[in-house]
């Protein structure tokens, strides 16, 4: 047989290893996208065909579109696809160059009057949306949309002119909470994990930690569920657990929580494995393929938590 000079595949791992399940449910449910994904973090694959892949969902605008982000659907650039794209790009390397700037050119076209992202623009309109997913004519800043993208910029020592307006909108922002939800919770983290002002960024940390505990939004005792009730417009069963705010050990949010408290929440994530191999979605489902598109993308993050904190997958 000739040489192809690709670089050897790493030895199959047993099928009934939690990571030989998943790879069997993305090759049967994923997009092109996540099963290149899939293949980078967990099999030796290269960046070149995630970047391929995600260049399908990019507009002339400089943002993206196409449902990348799959409660979001239609061609038209949005925040929350801006965010989605961001993260492929930095869990490959490849968060910089002109693809970046492009897109911080498009960051801009949509801001705010304060600098900042709407969670959701109003081009949507006229697009399926979740249900759950208001898109108002004239949409206030959000830290929702801005705290992912401002984060990974700066995680990625991006520099452009939209950013210090943005930045200071997401200080002002997570530093006045004084209530919150799950998803804004992850979108403070998400900003204060690359924040450049290190200090300050601990310091809000653990005021937020606070928040989070005294609040109830981390459902801290899984055989306790009744205690953490999901919040306000969340579905009946959308709990968040330790494990979700604090994706990797190196998170500010890993002080939040007591050892005890992670392992138990690292247990429930393991076991939330289902026989197909996928693990499931908590959020309201409302169309079968945004359901399906969105399985992949939490197996993916599953199993990168998992192995961020040392638990076995093959």
């Amino acid at each position: 047989m000739a040489e192809t000079g690709a670089p050897p595949l790493p030895p199959t791992p047993p099928a009934h290893t939690p990571l030989a399940r998943a790879e069997r449910f993305v090759w049967l449910s994923a997009r092109v996208l996540e099963r290149h994904l899939f293949a980078h973090h967990f099999r030796g694959g290269g960046a070149d065909p995630v970047e391929r892949a995600l260049d399908a969902y990019r507009n002339d605008d400089g943002g993206y579109g196409h449902a990348l982000e799959p409660d979001l659907r239609g061609p038209v650039s949005q925040p929350l696809h801006a965010a989605h794209a961001l993260r492929v790009l930095d869990a490959v390397g490849r968060c910089g160059g002109q693809r970046v700037e492009r897109l911080c050119r498009y960051l801009t076209s949509v801001s705010t009057p304060d600098g900042a992202l709407p969670a959701i623009h109003p081009s949507q309109c006229g697009y399926p949306a979740a249900p759950f997913v208001p898109i108002p004519d004239d949409p206030p800043s959000a830290l929702l949309a801005t705290g992912p993208v401002v984060g990974l910029l700066h995680r990625n020592d991006v520099w452009h002119a939209w950013l210090f307006r943005a930045t200071d909108f997401c200080w002002q922002a997570v530093e006045s909470l004084e209530k919150s939800h799950p998803h804004e919770v992850r979108a403070a983290v998400a900003f204060l994990d690359s924040a450049p002002d290190r200090p300050r960024a601990e310091a809000a940390a653990d005021r937020l930690g606070r928040l989070v505990r005294r609040h109830r939004l981390a459902a801290l005792d899984p055989g306790d569920l009744a205690a953490y009730p999901p919040a306000p417009g969340y579905a009946p069963d959308e709990r968040y657990f330790p494990h979700d705010f604090a994706r990797t050990p190196r998170s500010l949010a890993r002080a939040w929580f007591s050892d005890d408290e992670m392992a138990r929440s690292l247990d429930l994530l393991a076991a939330g494995q289902q026989q197909d191999g996928g693990w499931p979605v908590r959020r309201r489902p409302w169309a079968p393929a945004p359901a399906l598109e969105a399985r992949s993308l939490v197996t993916i993050e599953a199993l990168r938590t998992l192995g961020a904190y040392g638990r076995p997958l093959a």
